[in-house]
């Protein structure tokens, strides 16, 4: 048996997000990844329904310590919702409370501490609708997300799990113990990246289990073949993908289950990350974050970055490039670079019509400018096209962009000059 041990773990990527617009047109500023989650399917012991394991970590930086007399403490509830693929029906629901406290206030700071929370659902194979709130007990204010996923059945005569990613295991009086990875990010892991999944069978039996790893583009770069005998029931393999020497980006790993003719019986997959300490956690593609450099980076620097010989070239690069625009180089934190892919993801989010949101002209005003004090929009007049009036009291500025074309591509009709285009903190 395993035991899942929720404590404190190290944390690269974000899965959830919030941003928000004031109703009077004013934007407030674009927040951080807040929370992370991971959904698995495993089997159960009830008929008919399989066992829906939810994960939630939340980051020691992103909740309100306050100090009490038990030292630092910081409380919050989390409420997970499932419902039928349309949202009609509400299927099953938890809510709990969880409770931290931080031997110090460095530790609260520290982007490689957070707090995993385990819940398990008992539901009928088929799609659904899961829904994640973390609220803040000090704060009172809500982040959710809300998510498709698919519930597998289980039965069968071979039939594996889902792949949990493993941030570290230890063994303790033969129980191993482990730490699961949500983030899905593995460039910590230099040793290999450990990974955990069931198989099920009807009978003892002895199969070929394959472990493959292919990148974006499908090409696999990673597969290693072991033997491994299934008892009836309920069979736990641990496994460790021993070349971890990844890139940054997406990658996904395979396993198949074969029988001695090289049949597949079984397979199950899992997507993960490759991103770097420090590096913003929206950041999946490095030759699309170097293009979207072109709003601070000078023509020699872009240049640079084209003529690279090979990716690690061009890696180097690019944090280098980053690391000497670092105001406090001291820190884990580089406020310009997170500040500035922050504004890319809003842009995306917000303003992408047939192009994406960093590429259309208000995306690049507000990657250069930050986002407005105030917008006026007039979508609905008689006597003009769409319009809108961008407003920067602290520069005392007007950006003014128009549909010309009535499908939500809206351009700058302002021109940007002189100071206007250096990217402001």
């Amino acid at each position: 048996m395993y035991r899942i041990i929720l404590c404190s773990v190290v944390l690269f990527c974000g899965l959830v997000f919030a941003q928000k617009e004031k109703t009077n047109g004013e934007i407030s500023s674009i927040q951080r990844a807040r929370y992370y989650q991971d959904f698995l399917n495993f089997a159960s012991d009830q008929k008919g329904q399989t066992r829906l394991d939810v994960f939630v970590s939340v980051p020691y930086k992103e909740m309100q310590f306050v100090v009490s007399n038990e030292g630092l403490v910081s409380n919050y509830s989390i409420s997970v919702s499932i419902f039928d693929e349309n949202k009609d029906k509400l299927i099953s629901e938890k809510t709990w409370n969880e409770k931290v406290n931080a031997p110090g206030f460095d530790n609260t700071l520290s982007r490689n501490n957070s707090n995993i929370s385990l819940r398990s659902f008992y539901v009928a194979p088929g799609k659904y609708t899961i829904r994640t709130e973390v609220e803040d007990r000090e704060t009172k204010n809500p982040i959710s997300s809300e998510s498709q996923f698919t519930v597998r059945d289980m039965n069968g005569e071979i039939i594996c799990s889902d792949i949990m990613l493993i941030s570290s295991m230890s063994n303790v009086g033969g129980t191993n113990r482990i730490v699961p990875n949500i983030t899905r990010n593995v460039y910590s892991q230099k040793k290999g990246t450990p990974l955990f999944f069931e198989v099920y069978s009807k009978k003892d039996t002895t199969v070929s289990i394959v472990y493959k790893v292919a990148d974006e583009s499908n090409k696999i770069f990673y597969i290693e073949n072991t033997t491994k005998k299934l008892d009836s029931g309920k069979t736990q393999i641990f496994y460790s993908i021993k070349d971890s020497s990844f890139s940054l980006g997406k990658y996904l790993i395979q396993v198949e289950v074969m029988d001695k003719d090289k049949k597949v019986l079984a397979s199950t997959v899992k997507m993960f990350f490759s991103r770097w300490s420090g590096v913003p956690e929206n950041i999946k593609d490095l030759d699309k974050a170097i293009a979207q450099l072109v709003y601070i980076a000078t023509d020699k620097e872009m240049k640079a970055f084209k003529d690279a010989a090979n990716k690690d070239e061009k890696l180097k690069l690019y944090l280098e490039f980053w690391k000497k625009k670092d105001p406090v180089p001291s820190t884990e934190e580089n406020e310009v670079f997170d500040e500035y892919y922050r504004r890319i993801n809003y842009a995306n989010e917000h303003f992408t019509t047939y192009m994406e949101g960093w590429r259309s002209d208000r995306g690049m005003v507000s990657i250069i400018m930050g986002l407005p004090n105030n917008i006026d929009r007039h979508p609905f007049e008689y006597d003009s096209k769409p319009y809108e009036i961008w407003e920067y009291y602290n520069i005392n500025r007007q950006f003014v962009f128009m549909d010309e074309t009535g499908f939500g591509d809206y351009r700058l009709i302002t021109p940007m000059t002189g100071d206007d285009f250096r990217y402001r903190k």
